[in-house]
């Protein structure tokens, strides 16, 4: 059986998982650091685990159209664990390792889960305190630890390790092996493979259901635009796997592209891990991106002037070429811009790209979130092309893709073609196809909505331009309509603040209201480092948040904003937020997406503050 493009979405990931390890067995699938070296699973070993997992949970008493709850960072075992609830016809659903108690018991309660994976002690505590508090977890029969350190005197009536659980799979193999194989065969490429909460910006996460051929198509036309196999893609798996971006472009693009997936120690250790593998792809989240430009400008400020200024000229220029570069298509312009950047790689670009480890990056991708344009071309300043790519998870991830000869800066690209779309009057973008998803988890209510008049209602404003390419404006509900009856895109404004080293997040105000507002959280790290350089004095992120001069600071990067923008679009007022924004306050969700509501309540004074009886 030859794993085409074309007949990996009549298949299920179980199904190609195996094929994969009877044609390529010995190529490697997997690695994790351990002990300061790479260990290595191979496609056969990745099968072999996944398989004895699923017997595991077979014995335990996992059936068909149960769920697997894992709470854990990334980690080979996460895999293992989503397959292996797929090999047995139910279905993998992740809860974010940031989750308080609270939040993961929910999540557990609703989708009647039956068994979690958790990755650590702590992990595993907040499963025995939501067991324990308001209600419990009245499904709940098993808890599995992947890491069990710390946990020696733990009670182990419904506690077990994962090599226990593989290790009853190994002795259950004889017995229920062929019961596995024969589930694994049947397996329908309609059946509900994963299920994602969603991050809960205005309520309790709803439990996103998404079939094999949901994810699988849509992998499949990710590979197709973009020449993705094992010889041109391999991916550092960091971001949480809970969260549909990463499942889709780690995970399920692995089974489509046959690539090596290499997870990384921590967010901490992104860049690091990038240098120690460099992968051929990446995907990024907007702060990613963002964290990686101000890392390169740190480290330019601790240079000679001689090195400034190579780097200043190198940007400068590369900026040109790039602009140029983008509006071709991807390609770059012309003979003259070939030869030029070919010098500016030499002389300053290369070692850039080798500091964040992007050097052998042929293909990457930006979504989760807007992004400002400055800070993708940037990138593609350096060489380093970032596709910028729309989706939900509604979508499996992903419905809209730039690619060679489409990428219009600003833009997310065109369609992917599992896809049809409309934009209704209101500028709503809809959607239907291959990548939309079943329903959401027992919530016919809110699934009938999601679906009104047979399309997805992503509750996205959208505008099309140039050759069909997607330009997100702002969430529907994020719009803002002054008392003067001017309507305001939050996003546009609020990015462009962000472009500032100085300002981490921005929440504009101004709905039903006379004028634009804004509450700004500055950067620690660079406001705290623009401090030690003037000599002002701070403790604590609230010291510096009240001090006067940064103050000063956040008031000029705003009017330099404002410039940017017509009048009814400046902000007039601001304040600076006295805390970090923080998803166990509840301002976040786990995804790190502001929560607009939450912010206008629990930050009501400042707003009274700025507004008066100005309002």
């Amino acid at each position: 059986m030859t794993l085409s493009l074309d007949r990996i979405p009549e298949m299920t990931m179980p199904q190609i998982l195996r094929e994969r390890a009877r044609t390529q067995g010995n190529r490697l699938a997997l690695r994790e650091k351990s002990r300061g070296l790479w260990q290595r699973t191979t496609w056969g070993e990745y099968f072999r685990r996944a398989r004895l997992t699923a017997i595991g949970l077979y014995a335990l008493g996992f059936r068909p159209g149960d769920r697997l709850a894992i709470a854990s960072d990334d980690s080979p075992e996460w895999y293992f664990s989503d397959i292996a609830a797929q090999m047995l016809g139910g279905a993998g659903l992740g809860i974010y390792p940031t989750n308080p108690w609270p939040e993961l018991q929910y999540i557990v309660q609703h989708s009647q889960s039956r068994i979690v994976i958790c990755g650590d002690q702590e992990q595993t505590d907040k499963v025995i305190d939501a067991r324990a508090n308001e209600g419990g977890l009245p499904t709940l029969e098993r808890i599995i630890c992947v890491d069990m350190k710390g946990m020696r005197n733990y009670p182990r009536d419904t506690l077990m390790s994962f090599e226990e659980l593989l290790e009853l799979g190994r002795s259950k193999e004889a017995e229920l092996g062929s019961e596995v194989d024969r589930l694994i065969d049947g397996g329908k490429p309609d059946d509900t493979a994963i299920v994602v909460y969603t991050s809960g910006t205005t309520g309790m996460p709803k439990g996103a259901r998404l079939s094999h051929r949901n994810m699988l198509s849509n992998a499949a036309e990710i590979a197709r635009i973009h020449g993705l196999n094992a010889d041109t893609y391999s991916v550092l798996c960091y971001l949480p796997l809970c969260h549909v971006a990463e499942r889709s472009f780690s995970l399920v693009q692995q089974m489509v592209t046959g690539c090596t997936v290499s997870f990384a120690e921590s967010v901490d250790t992104v860049v690091t891990n990038l240098r120690e593998i460099a992968p051929l792809g990446f995907l990024g989240v907007p702060r990613i991106w963002e964290k990686m430009q101000q890392s390169i400008d740190y480290r330019v400020q601790d240079t000679t002037p001689l090195q400034r200024w190579v780097y200043q000229r190198s940007i400068a220029k590369g900026r040109e070429i790039a602009r140029r570069r983008l509006a071709n298509g991807g390609r770059l312009a012309s003979l003259g811009d070939r030869l030029t950047y070919g010098v500016l790689y030499l002389v300053c670009l290369r070692a850039l790209q080798r500091f964040l480890g992007l050097n052998r990056v042929r293909t990457a991708f930006c979504g989760g979130a807007s992004i400002s344009e400055d800070v993708l071309l940037f990138f593609w300043t350096l060489g380093v092309p970032v596709y910028q790519i729309y989706g939900m998870t509604e979508c499996a991830g992903a419905s809209h893709s730039q690619r060679p000869g489409a990428t219009t800066l600003g833009t997310s690209g065109q369609l992917l073609s599992v896809f049809d779309q409309k934009i209704a009057e209101d500028g709503e973008l809809l959607l239907r196809g291959e990548g939309c998803f079943q329903g959401y988890l027992f919530d016919e209510q809110a699934t009938a909505k999601a679906y009104a008049d047979g399309w997805l209602h992503t509750g996205d404003i959208v505008e099309l331009e140039g050759a069909d390419e997607l330009r997100v404006m702002d969430r529907k509900k994020d719009i803002l309509i002054t008392s003067g009856g001017k309507n305001i895109t939050p996003s546009l404004i609020e990015n462009a603040l962000k472009d500032s080293p100085y300002i981490r997040e921005a929440i504009l105000l101004g709905d039903g209201r006379k004028f634009l507002a804004a509450l700004v959280q500055i950067d620690l790290e660079t406001t705290g480092k623009w401090a030690q350089s003037n000599d002002l004095q701070y403790t604590t992120y609230r010291t510096l948040a009240e001090n006067p001069k940064v103050r000063e600071l956040i008031a000029g990067e705003i009017e330099r904003v404002n410039q940017r923008f017509a009048r009814v679009e400046n902000i007039r007022r601001f304040e600076i937020l006295k805390k970090e924004l923080d998803h166990d306050d509840g301002e976040l969700t786990a995804t790190m997406k502001v929560r607009r509501k939450a912010i206008e309540t629990k930050f009501a004074d400042e707003i009274a503050t700025i507004y008066g009886s100005a309002a």
